[in-house]
């Protein structure tokens, strides 16, 4: 992976992609309430909708690890960044139901294809500086959600629609793309002449993916549960219902900057083990103590405690020595994709026949199991 081009520049056009696929997914996001009113859905139908994304990225996943492992991140990164931002464009343009679930399909295939190929990247950017660098690549995905999500009300208040505002996204990609992709890295480690279109973890590998699944079960929650438990549990003012999941996601986003740091100082196991940890007792503070401020404080935890796990995982598989990082990737991805699945249902499930604090106390127990499976790891990372 010799090159002319500088580390730092490699590390700045990687950054740059991840903060393509962050800004346009949150963009996306921040206009679904428009969206379904345009389209006449109801709550219930909306969720059937929805579930079309994940397919997309559910089908994806054997095809993009075989793409990059065959054609190359760097390809497959910038064919998907433009893919996923035309594929936007056309959620903003449906007129009707089927088109919307189409274009939702379509942009989980595309976003997918975006994960891999981008954090393959990632884990050459690491074989280039040595250490771990993973987080801060995530962090920089975090913001870009918040910069999507700002952009998106600020637009709303313009009264721009849907798929003005998602051409604009679309506009401001093409120019961060022009800018950044000749910079990408050229050539990923371990490449696979003759790569399989799907390949069976080893031990290690799926006891990183279990990992990631424990904490992808806890970030899904956190992320379409949040809200309702500062609702319904911590019994907050109309205004204040957003603030759990507001003080979930800035201190997920804030940590995955520092997490590089510490992990080079502690090591990975460590980080992992303690991640683990602060997941559970965030979740427990809130469940025990319900009130305003503990809630606060115990989701803030949460967020501190998710933030490094799946980048620190990512990072580790890209190690492997078995597979090509893409493969690897992609096998890990499709084990924690399942937590991010489940981890919301099982919520509501466990909801209705109990209670939502009993629900979260049983998600605090994925947290313990971080900290098991990271304990039981004899590899070094």
């Amino acid at each position: 992976m010799t090159s002319t081009i500088s580390n730092r520049s490699h590390r700045f056009s990687v950054a740059a992609f991840f903060f393509i696929f962050g800004f346009s997914f949150a963009s996306w996001a921040s206009r679904i309430p428009l969206i379904q009113q345009k389209l006449g859905l109801s709550d219930t139908s909306l969720g059937v909708v929805l579930f079309a994304l994940p397919a997309g990225l559910l089908v994806s996943l054997p095809i993009s690890g075989w793409l990059v492992s065959r054609k190359g991140s760097k390809s497959v990164v910038r064919f998907a960044s433009i893919i996923y931002g035309c594929v936007l464009v056309t959620l903003g343009l449906a007129e009707n139901t089927l088109q919307l679930v189409v274009a939702l399909f379509c942009f989980g295939l595309a976003g997918n294809m975006g994960n891999i190929s981008i954090n393959t990247q990632a884990v050459g950017v690491e074989a280039l500086y040595k250490r771990n660098i993973m987080a801060s690549f995530h962090g920089i995905w975090s913001l870009a959600g918040f910069t999507g999500a700002a952009f998106g009300t600020f637009l709303s208040g313009l009264s721009f629609d849907p798929p003005v505002h998602f051409a604009i996204v679309l506009a401001i990609s093409f120019i961060i793309f022009l800018a950044s992709s000749r910079f990408l890295v050229k050539k990923d480690a371990q490449a696979a002449e003759n790569p399989p279109l799907f390949a069976l973890p080893d031990k290690s590998l799926l006891t990183l993916g279990l990992i990631a699944f424990c904490s992808m079960l806890c970030e899904g929650a956190m992320f379409d549960w949040s809200g309702i438990y500062f609702k319904k549990v911590v019994q907050a003012s109309p205004s204040l219902v957003g603030a759990g999941y507001t003080a979930f996601m800035s201190t997920m986003a804030l940590s995955r900057f520092l997490a590089d740091y510490f992990t080079f100082r502690f090591g990975f196991k460590k980080i992992i083990q303690v991640s683990g940890l602060f997941i559970m007792g965030g979740l427990l503070l809130a469940v025990f103590l319900p009130q305003f401020y503990t809630a606060i404080a115990g989701f803030f935890l949460v967020g501190i405690g998710v933030s490094s796990i799946v980048p620190l995982v990512y990072s580790a598989a890209g190690k492997s020595k078995i597979l090509s990082p893409g493969i690897a990737l992609a096998s890990v991805s499709t084990i924690s994709f399942f937590g991010f699945l489940i981890g919301p249902p099982l919520i509501g499930l466990l909801a209705g026949i109990s209670s939502l604090r009993l629900s979260f106390a049983v998600i605090a127990l994925m947290g313990l199991s971080v900290s098991i499976l990271a304990t039981m790891m004899k590899e070094k990372y």
